[in-house]
């Protein structure tokens, strides 16, 4: 509010916000558990940012849905209900806020409106951390409405990456994509980082993205400096990319197989752009290949059959993973 104060900010709850963290009760617990103490303060304070008329979603919740422009709308989504450590989801962990089903309506009429619609939250859909089932019936959806949700936004891994969609009668064909931005905290010895997005204001779709961030090692050299944010590259530009589409990142995750250049410089971007960045062994490089491609939580077995296995001084039971 202060440094964009003309700027419409659209947030979106994460898995720290509660006390204690990933604890979010479902809208039917009531009384002293209750995390109404939570939404009703989210209602206040978010308003402010997206305007009035959100406060039921919002109380009941925590997610919303706002129209930013002419054909163009945002969802966010509390994706805390697909987490798989909120205790909370032992009682109902289908539909523990009936958010999907607000979300199909949501999307249906975008559809019928003939609008563009971008998804933001949290967890990724495709993590571990969100529960298989949550995830399921949202990979479903999104499959339904692949020509009216054009983007998807989260955070959650602190690292630079993204998931492929792909279509649930046909497991070649990419249909959407979940982009990952890398994060402002340090985490595990990352440079802070933040994501510029260039969107098609005819489309919605994603044109470019590229990524800034501050080398902490030389900050940390010079305390006495401001610290220098730097572009730190830009994903057309970087990969030779024609578009962002999800085509386009499907035949680039095929190419990160074998092309071992373009691999380094994505875990260098992965990392981002961190000196203190892990080796990476060919497991290492599966699994990350194998994250890429899994739009859907717990289903590794399936999605990552196609990727060649291989063997690891370090780790030698992931051979079979």
């Amino acid at each position: 509010r202060q440094y964009f104060p003309e700027l419409l900010i659209l947030p979106a709850l994460g898995n720290h916000e509660s006390v204690p963290v990933d604890s979010f009760p479902p809208p039917f617990v009531e009384g002293d558990h209750s995390i109404g103490w939570l939404y009703n303060v989210v209602d206040e304070e978010w308003t402010k940012w997206i305007g009035v008329g959100h406060s039921p979603t919002l109380r009941y919740g925590a997610y919303y849905s706002v129209n930013t422009g002419p054909g163009h709308r945002v969802i966010s989504l509390n994706m805390n209900y697909c987490m798989n450590k909120n205790i909370w989801l032992l009682i109902n962990s289908t539909d523990p806020a009936q958010e999907l089903k607000w979300l199909v309506y949501e999307l249906q009429l975008a559809e019928f409106k003939g609008e563009k619609v971008h998804i933001i939250g949290h967890i990724p859909p495709g993590h571990v951390d969100c529960v298989s089932v949550w995830s399921r019936n949202f990979n479903k959806i999104i499959d339904r409405y692949e020509h009216t949700v054009t983007a998807q936004f989260y955070g959650h891994t602190h690292a630079d990456e993204f998931q492929i969609f792909y279509d649930l009668q046909d497991q070649t064909r990419p249909t959407n994509i979940a982009y990952i931005g890398p994060s402002v905290t340090t985490y595990y010895g990352l440079n802070p980082s933040y994501r510029i997005y260039e969107i098609s204001e005819a489309t919605g779709k994603v044109v470019d993205h590229e990524t800034w961030n501050m080398d902490l090692e030389a900050a940390n050299a010079n305390p006495q400096k401001a610290p220098q944010w730097r572009k730190l590259y830009s994903a057309r530009e970087m990969y030779k990319l024609d578009a962002l589409s999800p085509k386009v990142w499907d035949e680039f995750v095929k190419r990160l197989e074998n092309d071992y250049d373009l691999f380094s410089a994505f875990y260098f971007h992965y990392h981002a752009g961190s000196s203190w960045r892990p080796e990476c062994d060919p497991i290492c490089k599966r699994q990350i290949i194998c994250k890429l491609r899994s739009s859907q939580s717990h289903t590794k077995a399936k999605t990552c059959k196609t990727i060649a296995k291989s063997w690891s001084y370090f780790d030698i039971f992931n051979w079979f993973y």
